[in-house]
């Protein structure tokens, strides 16, 4: 185990929720999303993407799901992030059946259980790995899982800065083969620069905890640095890592992830143009976005938001990203993760009773959307 810098001292809770993106007091602006600059739509010629439609609802009643994995069965696995609760939704029914309850995990405000994600070798070796708040630290965990029982917790890397907000908690492998997940800074700003913190970063390890070979700065985890609250992380087809992240008043991003990279926290928020720094791909304005899970479906990034209360698709079939649209909006309140089933279509979580939210009956909930045709890119 690596352990990080000691975790940041948590404020009052009112008064740090208050300085977050995710749901901050803001009066609404003009801006809604806008690509690089330099951006040039690879679209041109090909078939227009059709609109996505929300076709069903996978599961309700559900409190506050933050993380979602599919097994190789096509049974999916929910971690509810206050609860504690580890689920499966298993079969065509969509049964859902709680596995375990990881009472390790501390929540409180923004923390608690947060991401999972299932081994890419999980017929071999069934392994599950989660991300847990504890009351000292964040933390990687892994267990197996076998016949519907989850086994003990194993400390993969611990260490990582917890806080009341911006724990980041975001995992997925790569096509490496190796672990990313996303940390916060937890509301101190300079840690994300500070590459002796593990917060406010993008890490990559080894399926046992180790840094993975090739990474940017020697014997560390650390893959990218200089980010607020990164909650989404997704690959493309052409293998290049997608983090969506909390800006703080003005910007909230869509980044291109590149090794070493320093993505500007908190020098910067939004697009800074400075040497050194390396500039989003696509911004918003907060009161559309405040952004959190990715996922990546046939030439489109599929992101969900919180406080904006919609879906948004990104073509990112061309060197840049391109063509921000919205769906949904209002209509299902927030809208915290997105992932990729094995059918080809999307499920997208509500984040309707996790403090901030207006909770309808039947929330939260996980809707099954059909994204529709993606075109020719």
């Amino acid at each position: 185990m690596r352990p990080g810098a000691a975790p940041a001292i948590i404020a009052a809770v009112a008064l740090a929720l208050a300085g977050c993106s995710d749901d901050s007091a803001r009066p609404d602006r003009t801006v809604t999303a806008t690509p690089a600059p330099s951006a040039v739509s690879s679209s041109a010629g090909s078939t227009p993407a059709s609109t996505p439609r929300v076709v069903g609802t996978v599961a309700s009643d559900l409190q506050v799901p933050w993380g979602l994995g599919f097994l190789p069965n096509g049974d999916a696995i929910v971690t509810e992030r206050d609860t504690r609760r580890v689920l499966r939704i298993h079969g065509p029914d969509h049964d859902v059946q709680q596995v375990a309850v990881i009472g390790a995990a501390a929540p409180t405000g923004e923390s608690g259980l947060l991401g999972v994600a299932v081994s890419p070798d999980f017929t071999r070796d069934h392994r599950l790995f989660f991300y847990v708040t504890t009351p000292e630290d964040n933390r990687i965990v892994r267990a197996t899982y076998r016949h519907g029982r989850l086994g003990p917790l194993e400390v993969l890397l611990d260490g990582i800065p917890n806080g009341v907000i911006h724990d980041g908690g975001r995992l997925a492998f790569g096509p490496d083969g190796y672990l990313y997940a996303s940390t916060g800074e937890t509301g101190d700003g300079p840690l994300a620069q500070d590459l002796g913190s593990l917060g406010g970063k993008i890490l990559r390890i080894t399926p046992d905890g180790e840094p993975a070979p090739g990474n940017p700065f020697r014997d560390s985890p650390i893959w990218s640095y200089g980010h607020r609250n990164v909650q989404g992380l997704a690959f493309d087809d052409r293998h290049r890592l997608w983090a969506s992240e909390f800006g703080q008043d003005t910007f909230d991003e869509l980044n291109l992830i590149e090794p070493g990279h320093d993505y500007g926290w908190p020098q910067v928020e939004g697009r800074g143009g400075k040497p050194g720094l390396t500039d989003p791909e696509v911004v918003w304005d907060p009161s559309v976005a405040s952004p959190s899970g990715l996922a990546f479906l046939d030439g489109h990034l599929w992101l969900g938001s919180l406080r904006g209360q919609r879906l948004w698709r990104i073509d990112v079939s061309g060197e840049r990203a391109t063509a921000p649209t919205d769906f949904f909006v209002g209509e299902f309140g927030r809208m915290r993760t997105v992932a990729v089933a094995p059918d080809g279509r999307l499920w997208v979580t509500t984040s309707n009773r996790d403090g901030r939210g207006a909770a309808a009956p039947g929330d939260d909930r996980i809707l099954l959307v059909d994204p529709g045709s993606s075109g020719s890119p």
